[in-house]
């Protein structure tokens, strides 16, 4: 599969993605349905980092279930090309019509836990996302919309912002500060 060979090549910048990157190269090697949402324990997910050409401004939207402002993604839902996921997302979520991937490599690797919750009408047990991280650019002047089954608004936010608005303190210590480091690193 390519994307254990994606994931192995992957040099990861502290601990948690080290710890990370091993487990889900388990978890795909074991099992096969590991791309798919029916996959109640695991399964992989792409979200987007995404930043301005200056790279001073991030594109966050408010997450319906998670009460918060977060980062753009979505569940692989069999796809294995994880860079068209994350993508087709963040074009879904924020209406963006002109993104690009900063680079082709993988941007960020975690593992996510999601709390059990009701999407569409049906509870959803609480499970994990193999979560894989791309870069893109936007132009700010894209047009911007609201996907209302998923999110409550679309946002522009400086990195410090990006910082302080989300309700999620974990998310922000463990994954968005890394993502702003990153980012101004790369």
């Amino acid at each position: 599969m390519e994307l254990a060979k994606e994931i192995e090549a992957y040099v990861p910048v502290n601990e948690q993605e080290a710890r990370d990157k091993a487990q889900m190269l388990r978890f795909l090697a074991a099992n096969d349905d590991c791309m798919l949402r029916e996959n109640e324990i695991a399964h992989f997910t792409a979200s987007i980092w995404t930043v301005n050409r200056a790279r001073t401004r991030t594109l966050m939207v408010y997450h319906n279930i998670f009460d918060s402002w977060s980062w753009i993604g979505g569940h692989a839902d069999g796809e294995s090309d994880l860079r068209a996921v994350a993508l087709r997302e963040l074009r879904e979520e924020t209406g963006v019509a002109h993104a690009w991937l900063v680079t082709d490599q993988i941007f960020s690797l975690e593992t996510l836990t999601v709390d059990g919750h009701i999407k569409r009408g049906a509870y959803v047990p609480s499970h994990l996302h193999l979560n894989v991280t791309f870069l893109a650019e936007v132009e700010e002047s894209d047009a911007l919309s609201v996907k209302t089954d998923e999110n409550k608004g679309v946002r522009w936010w400086t990195l410090d912002e990006a910082l302080r608005v989300p309700t999620e303190p974990w998310m922000v210590e463990r994954i968005y500060k890394k993502l702003v480091e990153k980012c101004v690193r790369f």
